[in-house]
Order: C-alpha cells, then sequence, then structure tokens
C-alpha cells in the first residue's frame, strides 16, 4: 500500500504543483516510486483546471530542472480518508483544512509543510502570486528543503513500522 502524500495551498497553481513535483522527484531519485504517491489540491475554487503557474513552472525549469506537472483542484473532505500526510503551506491553508474536519479525527494528518525544513527558518511558504521572480525562486529553494525533510521523516516512520 503506498504512502500517499498530499500538498495544499490557496489555488494549487503555485506552491502546492511545486511541492508535489519537487517530492516526486526526490522519490524518484531515491527509487521510492511505488512507496510513495503525491498529489497537491487547493483550499479555493478560483483556478480549478489550470496548469501551474508558468512563473513557478519557469522557476522549477531553472533552478532544478523539471517540469511542474498537473491541473488544479479543490481539497475535498475525501482527501482526509484518502492521505496519510496532508501539508498546508501556510496557516490560514492549515486552518482552512483543519475548519472541514469538524470530528477533528484527521488533526494528527494535517501538518504545516515548514515543520520540515531544515535550512530555512520560516514557518509558512510565503505565496508568491502577486510578486516578483524572486519570490518564486525563493518558493523553490523553501519547498526542496521541506521536501528533502519530509523524505527523511516518511523514509524513518517506514522502517519503524
Amino acid at each position: 500500500m503506498p504512502y500517499k502524500l498530499l500538498f495544499v495551498c490557496l489555488g494549487n497553481i503555485c506552491r502546492s504543483p511545486s511541492a508535489e513535483n519537487i517530492m516526486n522527484h526526490l522519490i524518484a531519485q531515491a527509487n521510492l516510486s511505488e512507496s510513495i504517491l503525491c498529489d497537491s489540491a487547493g483550499t479555493s475554487s478560483y483556478h480549478i483546471g489550470s496548469p501551474p503557474d508558468r512563473r513557478m513552472s519557469a522557476a522549477a525549469t531553472t533552478k532544478l530542472g523539471i517540469q511542474l506537472r498537473g491541473r488544479a483542484r479543490q481539497f475535498q473532505k475525501s482527501d482526509f480518508q484518502e492521505f496519510d500526510v496532508i501539508l498546508a503551506m501556510d496557516q490560514e491553508n492549515y486552518e482552512n483544512i483543519l475548519s472541514l474536519d469538524r470530528s477533528q479525527q484527521f488533526d494528527h494528518k494535517v501538518h504545516l509543510m515548514c515543520d520540515f525544513c531544515s535550512r530555512y527558518t520560516l514557518k509558512e511558504v510565503p505565496d508568491p502570486y502577486y510578486g516578483g521572480s524572486e519570490g518564486f525562486h525563493e518558493v523553490i529553494d523553501l519547498l526542496v528543503d521541506a521536501c528533502e525533510g519530509l523524505l527523511e521523516y516518511i523514509t524513518s516512520q517506514k522502517t519503524r513500522t
């Protein structure tokens, strides 16, 4: 049974698809593609069906040589059952996700993405949407750090079970 990760931001066109694609890249490098699956979603319905933001895609290609794939979708209550870990990009996303779980039975699955950073001290992944290209590059660096930490966390969890 594969371990399933869901990355969540507001619109699912910048931060969460970047996290999903960076994580998939790291998973492939570690030969774990069969055992860890990734997806992403947004808490809003603003961009459903849209591809990742072209500025975010350009930053991912420039910094990592990877293409951002996927289409935006909205977070659903069924995602709580479907995924093992749900990763919110910022505090507002985190609270929006938890507000959908009235019973609080899935609270333990929801984490802030930056909790897995080892090099950066930011607590949230900033939304680069309204800024310049340096913001998109910063998000890529931050997400690489967080994804590396997350992969380490998952592999250490899996070896314990």
